[in-house]
């Protein structure tokens, strides 16, 4: 396991955009983000294999969304446009260390996780 350390969250309007920040103290295979709404389950946003950078996201926020890395910083980013009111939710980054099998979609597929960061976005 790693330690993941998130920032970046915040209030912001309708339209607005925020990014994200996900520090990882170790190797990692790949990398993620997930969201929890109030009342909701946590739900898959976006993910990142660590030596590609390929990428992947949910439906919902594909053309808004970017994840990204920078090895040199062990960091991730999401970069998030044109959010709207249902992008609220605690955002979680999570890490992959030991090439899970298993859906990579699925919160079981990822071995760490960061303390959350709020994102509320005002309509």
């Amino acid at each position: 396991q790693v330690q993941l350390v998130e920032s970046g969250g915040g209030l912001v309007q309708d339209g607005g955009s925020l990014r994200l920040s996900c520090v990882c103290s170790g190797g990692t295979f790949r990398m993620g983000w997930f969201r929890q709404g109030s009342g909701k389950e946590r739900e898959y946003v976006a993910r990142i294999i660590s030596y590609s950078g390929r990428a992947y996201y949910t439906e919902s926020v594909l053309g808004r969304f970017t994840i990204s890395r920078d090895k040199a910083k062990n960091t991730m980013y999401l970069q998030m446009n044109s959010l709207k009111p249902e992008d609220t939710a605690v955002y979680y980054c999570a890490a992959d260390t030991t090439y899970a099998y298993g859906d990579p979609t699925w919160p079981s597929s990822f071995d760490s996780w960061g303390q959350g960061t709020q994102v509320t976005v005002s309509s």
